[in-house]
């Protein structure tokens, strides 16, 4: 990408570590086999990477259980099995039990659609309202727990302000509750520290492309010991386990995980994995922490744009939502890219609920910039540079999509 500036790591994670090609490339030399599906050597040591991949995802996040990691198509499907599973096992143990659920209005489209989809099979659910700068407080969530409620999920960090939930306080309130809690860790893992034990968290969505550094098309869902139980698997079939019987295996992890595997994928997200717990999570952090620092100073003097969200790096992950007063988000992501090769998103961000808690809906949502390991100190400067002359410029960019919107005063 020469003469281009990514960043965009909130979508998917651009570049990878070679290993992760290295990986992939060597899968598709040598193996090429289906795990489970052959006693000869290829097939098992297919096998192995899907076994060891589970390990060092729990050793990351703090998992008990390597069986219980559930390799997932991408973060959206882990959440569907989430969310429905759940469901789906009150339904099969208490038919015409009622079922409520609470999220919040930070949460992806990943949890609202499936909680809307659900909502036609008579599913209630509250969402906790936001903070103008993104933030969900722990209490708001214990008020709108009711006897009745089945599951409480929450975005870890939000893909819209960056803001960084209270989990553990989440968690503490579900486990005393006696509630299931589900975190969507799509923004979080691999960019903060995460510990599942500590934090209480009952199942955990993940995808492979982002945080993880993994390639596009994988995911997981992390299952709680004894969760299990109370998760029923939402598709069947072939698992090359069992296969002397037409229901599915009731073991982890097949009872989930029917049809082979994107094993040439799961060898390139082991080594994303095997790269961050070699870097270490905390010096990630650091990283893109000290990278956030130096783009929030440099926006303070930037004319017409606010960032939206947290002020406090330590509420925050490197996401940041920019608005301006008269330019559109789609005229500034086309002016980035345009001037200086600088690769953002515009829009709503797949979050509707998150633009509206910060008061950017009515003007089609915000340009977003999203921070990863790889982006270096002279990439965000250009970048700044370029908001500069935008900036400078707009009373001659004025585009109409820009035009009379308000925007919420906590920002940055």
């Amino acid at each position: 990408m020469h003469g281009r500036i990514y960043l965009d790591n909130a979508a998917t994670s651009f570049p990878k570590p070679p290993a992760v090609l290295r990986a992939m490339m060597e899968y598709s030399l040598e193996i090429g086999a289906s795990p489970g599906r052959g006693a000869y050597a290829e097939s098992r040591r297919g096998a192995g990477i899907l076994g060891r991949c589970r390990e060092r995802l729990c050793e990351l996040f703090g998992g008990r259980s390597p069986e219980h990691v559930i390799f997932t198509l991408n973060c959206s499907d882990a959440l569907n099995l989430a969310i429905h599973g759940i469901v789906k096992g009150v339904r099969r143990r208490s038919p015409g039990a009622p079922v409520h659920v609470v999220t919040s209005a930070m949460d992806h489209n990943s949890v609202l659609r499936p909680l809307n989809d659900l909502a036609h099979e008579g599913v209630e659910c509250t969402r906790v309202r936001a903070s103008g700068e993104g933030r969900v407080e722990p209490a708001d969530v214990e008020r709108a727990i009711r006897p009745e409620t089945r599951l409480v999920t929450l975005v870890h960090a939000s893909n819209v302000t960056g803001t960084i939930q209270d989990v553990a306080a989440v968690g503490e309130i579900c486990r005393r509750r006696g509630v299931p809690f589900l975190v969507d860790a799509a923004q979080s893992l691999g960019h903060a520290p995460l510990d599942v034990e500590a934090m209480g968290i009952d199942l955990l969505a993940f995808p492979g492309h982002k945080g993880l550094l993994g390639p596009l098309g994988t995911g997981g869902l992390y299952i709680r010991p004894e969760l299990e139980a109370l998760l029923e698997p939402v598709r069947q079939g072939g698992t090359g386990s069992r296969s002397e019987s037409d229901a599915q295996p009731r073991e982890l992890p097949d009872r989930y995980e029917s049809g082979s595997h994107n094993t040439v994928g799961i060898a390139g997200l082991m080594a994303g994995v095997e790269w961050l717990l070699g870097r270490g999570v905390a010096r990630v952090r650091a990283h893109e922490l000290a990278l956030a620092e130096q783009f929030l100073e440099s926006m303070r003097g930037i004319s017409g744009f606010r960032v939206l969200g947290p002020r406090a790096l330590a509420h925050r992950v490197g996401v940041f939502s920019l608005v301006h007063e008269s330019l559109g988000p789609t005229a500034v992501a086309a002016e980035l890219e345009r001037r200086a090769g600088v690769l953002a998103r515009a829009g709503l961000h797949c979050a509707p609920g998150a633009h509206e808690s910060i008061g950017a809906i009515s003007r089609g949502g915000a340009c977003r910039l999203s921070l990863g390991p790889f982006v270096t100190p002279e990439q965000l400067e250009a970048a700044c540079a370029c908001l500069r002359e935008i900036g400078r410029d707009a009373p001659g960019l004025c585009h109409p999509e820009g035009l009379g919107s308000s925007i919420h005063p906590a920002s940055v």
